[in-house]
């Protein structure tokens, strides 16, 4: 009998903008101070892509080239390439597309992927699937937001929680049990009018009243969001938890979404991890929306052994969330 086919992440690759905007330069710009961005959300600095024309597939390119080099794998092997972003260059073509243009993988089909910050888990379960079919060997998952593109400087409530960034993943077939194991994902409309951004889409097209109201940019009611998070994104994991019959023991390493250390520590405690197992990068990055889960993945991939379990864990705006399960399918050559 045919062993089942999983979907193994056997790569990774990242890329993030040289500039760094710190809490000391975004003092200058609104009334805040470095002492009170750190205490309510854990960021210190985050990375801002610059210059004309820059977009949000001049992060993702980079980080699937990135992977591809470490893989020592051609653009051209990939069969798909899902972008996850709520940033794309356009609304159409797909920044995927774009993408795929860009790095020369002429032989993938590509597709964006919408969800907001759970965006990498939805597509990795996505990708996961393509795999699993055993139609498709080899699809990239790329998580990449310029969330710069989208914050409005002046507003101090949005403006220090973001940046800019962009990770990816190969994956490809397994079996031998490595890879996406379960995935416990969820949505609820009804958090539209929490976080969201209220022009530019079809509802309401771009005019000067909406550029004048300032409904371009990032909308979100802090409260709101921060108490469906803290016990959303720790529920999924627990529940994740309890029906693969795993503890906080099992799991080598918590990977959160990095949207305010508050909520990445509320989901550790509920889980049973302690701090030591959670990787975090929210003090360098901020908030990269579909970048943070697979830019820690990139971070941290030197200290991941094979057969390790981690539990992915997210939550975004609209709302959606969710929890994967993944084993880790190698030792990073040192």
């Amino acid at each position: 009998m045919a062993q089942k086919i999983s979907a193994a992440i056997t790569g990774v690759g990242g890329y993030v903008p040289e500039y760094r905007l710190t809490n000391k330069e975004l003092e200058t710009l609104v009334d805040t101070n470095d002492e009170w961005i750190k205490s309510r959300t854990g960021v210190e600095e985050r990375r801002i892509l610059k210059g004309e024309g820059k977009a949000t597939s001049d992060l993702g390119a980079p980080a699937v080239l990135n992977l591809c080099e470490k893989r020592g794998i051609d653009p051209l092997e990939i069969d798909v390439i899902i972008c996850c972003t709520v940033t794309a260059d356009m609304l159409f073509p797909a920044t995927a597309n774009i993408i795929s243009e860009k790095i020369g993988a002429k032989n993938a089909f590509s597709f964006d992927l919408g969800a907001a910050c759970s965006g990498f888990l939805f597509g990795l379960t996505m990708g996961a699937s393509l795999i699993e079919s055993g139609r498709y060997k080899k699809v990239v998952v790329v998580g990449a937001d310029k969330m710069s593109a989208i914050v409005d400087y002046s507003d101090r409530t949005t403006c220090i929680l973001f940046g800019d960034g962009a990770g990816a993943v190969l994956l490809e077939p397994s079996e031998e049990g490595f890879g996406v194991l379960d995935s416990n994902l969820k949505t609820d409309g009804s958090g539209e009018k929490y976080l969201n951004m209220k022009a530019g889409g079809s509802r309401k097209p771009a005019s000067a009243e909406t550029l004048a109201a300032k409904e371009h940019y990032i909308y979100q009611e802090g409260q709101s969001v921060f108490k469906f998070a803290v016990v959303g994104m720790a529920d999924v994991a627990y529940e994740l938890l309890q029906r693969n019959n795993l503890t906080g023991d099992d799991i080598a390493w918590l990977v959160p979404h990095q949207a305010n250390k508050r909520i990445i520590d509320a989901t550790a405690n509920r889980m049973g991890i302690p701090s030591e197992k959670v990787m975090l990068n929210i003090m360098r990055y901020g908030n990269t929306t579909s970048a943070t889960i697979p830019l820690c993945l990139w971070e941290w991939e030197n200290k991941l052994k094979k057969g390790d379990n981690l539990v992915l864990a997210a939550f975004g705006g609209g709302f959606t969330w969710g929890a994967t399960l993944v084993k880790w399918a190698y030792d990073a050559k040192s």
